[in-house]
């Protein structure tokens, strides 16, 4: 055991090489089994605006902004300070017994932002362990009503709320759950609101009325006594930035309320001025939810935090039931952490001030710049909202073929793309663009040209190794 101890400390201390040490220590997330634990990842040295530096030194535009939650951008002193000078006052307390004062203030802030009566916040860790928490509390809310068949969760196809257990029983996206258990007892899956697959010569409209009859006789089929949430993203982001039909959410909510199924929002990933406002459900698409999920640009990824904000219909019910002693079994470590609390306070405080007017206005110009690349023969579609969007590569624009002959030709992008100034989130035969919403007119040229580069560039491989010849 001294030996081992020995040998660990001297890697620590006399290694400094972070590539072979994540060999032989780290365990990276969504790893195959042919490398796990065994695998390094592009080592990120330093954040700067919307920019990064790789291990070698070379500079990047971080088009992913993270994990689509450094939306006001890296190395912020304002959010460096704040988080020192809470640590330095109260850097922890339990939220089994204590309370401190930035989770109230940030309560009172979120809820003013949140459409109809959502009112009051409970705060976890991130996205994973918000959905997971917001199903807990429908689990919870039906037992104290006597209701304890209704349990269902209604999900969809693309979708993608976690990677907790509960969580990740709802993903809906190709590979997420090949080889992974899940609480299928407990979901129900729905189409995917792609507009771009639907069936070919089928007008958006009918589309919408399908999906929307699916769901209606899905309530029908399995019984509303047995559902007991719908849990969907306004935008599907990991799916392929999925921007549902006009009026789909709309309808969808209508059914939910008429039926007593609980309308969840997870804003995972479009809150925070992502869309250009705080929440997007009401904002941009007119829908009061009983519950919105959020985390990522809450923080702007400076602080793990996330939450779930309910409706104040919902805590009425359950002050006014006959178990005023039944409890809602469910907290963590972390709930509430002052650090993270004050560090979202700032965060908003400068999104308010200009960050989301700035993306308001730039949002129209990042989705018809990066609109103009469908003129590219390997791009059958370029969508998105907001600053988010996706491109979708297929091998055969009449069939939409999603390059069933080459997987990976996200990965080829972004690799040509790395090394022409651009970090892409490549998925399969999509690329994912989420930029910080910092971002200028000037730097989002920048991003698209190289990203026509490297798609030009894939091009020429898949032509020249003979799979693809579009």
């Amino acid at each position: 055991m001294a030996a081992a101890r020995d040998l660990k400390a001297t890697e620590t201390a006399g290694s400094g090489d972070a590539v072979e040490l994540a060999k032989r220590h780290l365990v990276q997330p969504w790893p195959f089994a042919g490398s796990v634990g065994a695998e390094a990842r592009a080592l990120i040295g330093e954040g700067d605006g919307i920019y990064i530096t790789d291990g070698t030194g070379k500079k990047l535009i971080d088009g992913p902004a993270g994990m689509w939650c450094v939306n006001i951008g890296h190395r912020r002193e304002e959010l460096a300070r704040v988080m020192y000078d809470q640590a330095m006052a109260l850097s922890y307390n339990t939220p089994w017994y204590t309370m401190n004062a930035p989770s109230a203030e940030l309560a009172m802030r979120i809820a003013g932002y949140a459409p109809g009566d959502l009112s009051h916040v409970f705060f976890t860790t991130g996205g994973s362990s918000a959905v997971e928490t917001a199903l807990r509390f429908m689990q919870f809310y039906n037992n104290v009503r006597g209701r304890a068949e209704k349990k269902l969760i209604l999900s969809r196809g693309g979708a993608y709320h976690g990677s907790t257990y509960l969580s990740a029983s709802l993903n809906g996206r190709p590979r997420d759950r090949d080889w992974m258990d899940g609480a299928d007892d407990l979901v129900v899956k729905l189409s995917s609101p792609d507009p771009f697959r639907r069936p070919r010569g089928m007008s958006i409209s009918a589309f919408t009325d399908v999906l929307v009859d699916e769901f209606r006789d899905t309530v029908g089929r399995v019984g509303a006594d047995r559902i007991g949430a719908f849990v969907g993203e306004p935008v599907q982001a990991s799916g392929g930035v999925i921007v549902p039909p006009d009026g789909y959410l709309k309808r969808i909510r209508q059914i939910c309320r008429d039926n007593d199924i609980l309308y969840v929002s997870d804003e995972v990933v479009t809150a925070f001025g992502r869309l250009g406002h705080v929440f997007a459900s009401g904002d941009m698409f007119g829908i009061d939810p009983d519950m919105i999920t959020f985390a990522k640009g809450v923080t702007s990824g400076y602080f793990p935090l996330g939450g779930v904000i309910i409706s104040e219909r919902l805590l009425e019910q359950l002050r006014r039931s006959n178990h005023p002693d039944a409890m809602f079994g469910h907290g963590l470590t972390y709930t509430s952490h002052p650090v993270g609390c004050a560090v979202a306070l700032k965060n908003l405080d400068i999104l308010e001030e200009s960050v989301l007017a700035h993306t308001r206005e730039v949002a129209p110009y990042f989705q018809a710049q990066l609109k103009a690349l469908e003129e590219l023969p390997l791009v059958g579609e370029v969508r998105g909202l907001g600053l988010m969007a996706c491109v979708e590569c297929v091998a055969d624009r009449e069939s939409n073929d999603p390059l069933q002959l080459d997987k990976d030709v996200g990965k080829r992008i972004d690799a040509h793309c790395h090394e022409l100034g651009l970090l892409v989130r490549p998925l399969i035969n999509m690329c994912v663009m989420s930029p910080p919403l910092i971002i200028t007119r000037e730097q989002i040229d920048d991003m698209v040209s190289i990203l026509r580069e490297g798609i030009s560039r894939t091009v020429d491989d898949l032509r020249k190794e003979g799979v693809w010849q579009g």
